[in-house]
């Protein structure tokens, strides 16, 4: 995306595609993340294995800062990403690590 700064690919996909985006907004996060059968923090936990086994890279930084809000600490991200090394495989696991230490390690203001 050359010449467009976007923090999330939602952010690019709501400049090209409106109408997906609409659908998102209405269904997706009010319908499905709103359902009470599963709590979010359930929710990002699926999310984030779903997105790993599939090889969604540029949806996980958001879904990996969504799951430490909805309360999954580091330590059991890195323990599923661990876990689904054996299911996804180690080039996917391995990418989500790398991608996981970028959000939620490079990201944070350093400490005095």
């Amino acid at each position: 995306m050359t010449g467009l700064n976007f923090t999330s690919p939602r952010e690019a996909a709501r400049a090209f595609t409106p109408k997906l985006s609409e659908f998102i907004d209405s269904t997706l996060y009010p319908q499905i993340w709103g359902d009470a059968s599963l709590s979010p923090r359930d929710r990002s936990l699926i999310t984030i294995a779903a997105l790993i086994a599939g090889g969604h890279s540029d949806e996980l930084p958001a879904h990996l800062r969504r799951a430490v809000a909805n309360g999954i600490t580091r330590e059991e991200l890195a323990g599923a990403i661990t876990h689904l090394s054996f299911y996804a495989g180690f080039p996917a696991a391995i990418t989500a690590s790398a991608i996981a230490h970028s959000t939620l390690v490079d990201s944070e203001p350093l400490k005095p």
